[in-house]
């Protein structure tokens, strides 16, 4: 076991530290003064974005069924343990990552550690529970196509990197792909992905290193055993999700038409993705952002405006969403574009930079008042970046973008090739 080194000792936060276990497992931990809770969670570095056509969706399906049972635990008794401590428990897997998580009164910490880690190293998946949650599955699907939401996001994503593509589909599968996968398919996929090297134990709150560790050690005693000897192999490569642009539109009966637009962005590690952060904020982060004022504000044209960014291992996007009427769509997509390009052509106003600077850096210092986005933040750090940057020093990155930054990003970004992504009534 290797010793725990600190890595962040300011003021901002508690001290984080790190141990590497045999086999790989990596824990991290914050210790937070004056908290009496305990948050963890156990990331694993697999997600839809590791699955071909034929599992398509089977990240999504396997986290749903690691609740279901294990030698130790039945469902019920899974969901009892935490329930009579008053704790919080869930899960969500992402494109490139699951998650399950916890939150409990720091004397119950252990009993989390323990139920997840009988959950992640002895889970049965038995053959009734595949069937029973494969319904349970297509009904969440069915809620999904409902969300008009949901539905343009899924749509825009598909349109820039396509839909045979790791990125472009979407995390949940098709009817047709979760009605198709087998017991035997998912349990591979668990014995294969599910491996202490692609897997971090974080824990933010009232906790000491050491205890942690120990606690981590017991509980996952035998993880990954018997699985793939083999690297696990990504399939998101930079080659097959290419960004492209172009127009799709899915007919539905809302009442609302929705759309995204947007554009290539940057992929996460990039160094840029701090200026991004403060021109998508001020473009459209708050009520004070320029998309709102003009296009709500100003025009009321639509009741909901916003941006965003999302930033993966090799690709990016950068988009603005609303949802209008359909009568104010063409209005509300010429606002937009206007301002897109005044962005390009002239950046922002420094007092437009300050308040996006502002944003970013009070909601990331508010955040860590919680011992879960704590905990969030590092088991990030280490599975996705594979480091910690200690939030000193994002503050600084944040508030030392200037409004040539800006300009040079906004002109290299907003620049790409255009996707458009519209879903509503009777839509383009």
């Amino acid at each position: 076991m290797s010793t725990p080194a600190p890595v962040d000792t300011h003021g901002l936060t508690g001290l984080v530290r790190r141990t590497l276990l045999p086999g790989g497992l990596r824990v991290v931990t914050e210790q937070m003064a004056g908290v009496r809770s305990a948050s963890i969670g156990v990331w694993v570095n697999v997600g839809s974005a590791d699955e071909d056509d034929v599992l398509h969706g089977c990240s999504h399906f396997l986290e749903h069924l690691l609740f279901k049972g294990t030698a130790r635990r039945s469902a019920l008794d899974i969901s009892v343990a935490l329930d009579e401590v008053g704790g919080e428990f869930n899960a969500f897997t992402a494109k490139e990552l699951t998650c399950f998580h916890a939150r409990v009164l720091d004397d119950d910490l252990p009993l989390a550690v323990d139920v997840l880690g009988d959950m992640l190293t002895g889970s049965l998946i038995e053959s009734v529970d595949v069937e029973a949650e494969r319904d349970v599955i297509l009904d969440e699907i069915a809620m999904h196509d409902d969300d008009p939401d949901d539905v343009v996001h899924d749509l825009f994503a598909e349109l820039a990197w396509g839909a045979g593509t790791a990125l472009g589909r979407g995390i949940a599968g098709t009817e047709e792909s979760i009605s198709a996968l087998t017991r035997d398919q998912v349990e591979r996929f668990y014995r294969t992905h599910y491996r202490p090297a692609t897997t971090v134990v974080a824990v933010a709150g009232n906790v000491e290193h050491d205890a942690v560790v120990e606690l981590v050690a017991r509980a996952f005693e035998g993880y990954g055993t018997g699985g793939e000897e083999a690297p696990v192999s990504r399939l998101h490569t930079g080659a097959d999700v290419a960004v492209r642009g172009g127009l799709a539109t899915v007919e539905r009966p809302f009442e609302q038409v929705n759309l995204v637009l947007g554009a290539e962005g940057l992929r996460r590690d990039h160094p840029d993705r701090f200026a991004l952060g403060a021109l998508t904020t001020a473009l459209g982060g708050g009520t004070s952002s320029r998309l709102f004022q003009e296009v709500r504000e100003r025009r009321g044209l639509a009741y909901s405006v916003y941006s965003f960014s999302s930033h993966h291992a090799d690709s990016g996007l950068v988009g603005i969403g609303l949802g209008c009427l359909p009568q104010r769509l063409d209005a509300s997509l010429e606002v937009v574009r206007e301002e897109l390009a005044k962005v390009v052509e002239g950046g922002l106003t420094e007092e437009e930079l300050r308040r996006g600077r502002g944003q970013l850096r009070g909601g990331l210092v508010l955040g860590l008042e919680d011992s879960g986005s704590r905990m969030s933040r590092l088991g990030k750090s280490e599975l996705v970046h594979e480091a910690y940057l200690p939030v000193e020093e994002v503050l600084t990155r944040i508030e030392t973008v200037t409004t040539e930054d800006v300009a040079r990003v906004a002109r290299d970004v907003l620049s790409n090739p255009e996707i458009l992504a519209v879903v509503g009534p009777a839509a383009r």
